[in-house]
């Protein structure tokens, strides 16, 4: 019996290591191992344009899938704070149609009212948040700034206040080809996104943010018939993917 307790005991002690590696310090967890995508919904269909290389999750914009083709988490969050380190690799398009964004989140027009657009070098990703598109911190090249909440900005139906609270303070994105680190916490009905230490979205109140759902990494970007870039790609890896569960 006593080698039977003593064999028990040591079974629970690496049960209690294991647990505790799995979780840091800080309370995080991983939800990337740096392998594979496991706990991870690869797009039926997907062909192996997600992928991972180099412990980072890889992506290059082609997925074959005949419906969505984003990348999403197999659990749902509520309230949570995730920490994921992106790049964008390259930048092969020219947007034409990017936006000169006032701090109001309203855009620029010149003397006869026209929008002021710039044309730039583009690519296009974010971070879907409780299960929907339209709340996501967007990852791209445009001069006000990856964290910005493109679709709640941009809806007719949104207020000043809220249109002015989802528009970044300020341009924190590194150079392309180079990681950056959001860090977004989502609480109740907050968001507040911190890019490479910098607070580009602070406690933006959405009324209509679900309660929980699942994470996805976005797709954007399709080809034309000559194998042309019709809007900018979704070439980017993310790594370093860890959640803390907020109670």
């Amino acid at each position: 019996m006593t080698g039977i307790r003593l064999a028990a005991i040591a079974a629970l002690g690496l049960l209690t290591i294991s647990a505790a590696r799995a979780e840091d310090a800080d309370g995080f967890t991983p939800i990337f191992n740096g392998k594979d995508l496991a706990g991870w919904t690869v797009p039926e269909g997907d062909g192996g344009h997600w992928k991972v290389v180099d412990g980072a999750i890889d992506y290059d914009a082609e997925s074959e899938a005949k419906g969505d083709k984003n990348l999403w988490t197999e659990r749902e969050y509520g309230d949570f704070t995730l920490r994921i380190d992106w790049r964008i690799k390259e930048t092969p398009f020219i947007n034409k149609h990017i936006p000169y964004i006032l701090p109001d989140g309203s855009h620029a027009r010149d003397i006869h009212g026209k929008p002021l657009q710039l044309a730039l070098p583009d690519s296009d990703s974010g971070v879907f948040l409780r299960g929907d598109g339209t709340y996501q911190a967007n990852i791209w090249c445009w001069p006000i700034g990856s964290g910005e909440m493109y679709g709640l900005r941009t809806d007719p139906a949104t207020s000043p206040e809220l249109r002015a609270a989802v528009t970044p303070k300020h341009q924190a994105d590194k150079p392309v080809g180079e990681w950056n680190t959001f860090e977004i916490t989502v609480k109740g009905n907050t968001v507040t996104t911190v890019l490479n230490g910098v607070v580009v979205i602070e406690a933006a109140e959405i009324p209509d943010l679900p309660a929980k759902g699942r994470l996805a990494l976005q797709h954007h970007g399709a080809k034309n018939s000559a194998g042309e870039w019709t809007g900018p790609p979704s070439l980017v890896q993310f790594r370093n993917i860890a959640i803390k569960e907020l109670k």
